[in-house]
């Protein structure tokens, strides 16, 4: 399978790795997920991690996998949003376009979540497609990272109006790990009134 994470600090998001679209088994697809960011984070030119705790590394705490927190979504596309600029943890100000909100069912919940796409991403033509999910849910302090986590999205084929949403495959910000990094900060709009004890937890 390709790899298709990259870092992109200086853009404002951080990509973690995801799987490419297969007919593969959902939860096949996750395991993938896991051994992928557990891969980087081991990799000295891809780490957060300084050289002795990433020497010390065994692995992400993923909460067990859970097909319930896969959801169908309707994907709405919002065309007539204007550009802002995303806080972060630092002063840093990134550009971004909400580019469609996402409405779906969880643990019996009508629910919806924006996702974004970077005004700076969209100029490459490797990544014009990538869409950024950055969220907040009850776990956040108790399981999960106080700050949030962030999920990885692919622009749907033109006409799509369902879009795929795993739980399983959220991820940290850099900034979970150390300082001195830039990382968005999920707008309040992103908060689920419900605990998403699925993906990566605290580290």
């Amino acid at each position: 399978m390709k790899k298709l994470a990259l870092i992109f600090i200086l853009f404002g998001t951080i990509f973690s790795s995801f799987s490419q679209e297969k007919n593969e088994d959902p939860v096949d697809q996750i395991k993938e997920f896991q051994e992928q960011l557990n891969e980087e984070y081991l990799n000295p030119k891809e780490s957060p991690l300084s050289e002795e705790e990433r020497l010390a590394f065994k692995g992400h705490k993923f909460y067990d996998i859970d097909a319930s927190f896969i959801v169908e979504a309707a994907f709405v596309r919002t065309a007539l949003e204007s550009p802002f600029r995303m806080q972060t943890s630092s002063d840093r100000r990134p550009m971004y376009v909400k580019y469609a909100d996402l409405y779906f069912t969880l643990k019996g919940k009508e629910l919806k979540l924006a996702v974004y796409q970077s005004q700076t991403l969209k100029e490459d033509p490797k990544y014009f497609d990538y869409l950024f999910l950055p969220f907040t849910d009850d776990t956040n302090g108790k399981g999960s990272y106080a700050g949030g986590r962030y999920i990885d999205l692919k622009i749907p084929k033109e006409g799509t109006k369902k879009i795929i949403l795993d739980f399983n495959k959220a991820y940290n910000p850099y900034c979970a790990y150390s300082g001195g990094y830039s990382c968005p900060v999920p707008p309040a709009e992103n908060h689920l009134d419900l605990k998403i004890s699925a993906g990566v937890k605290a580290y």
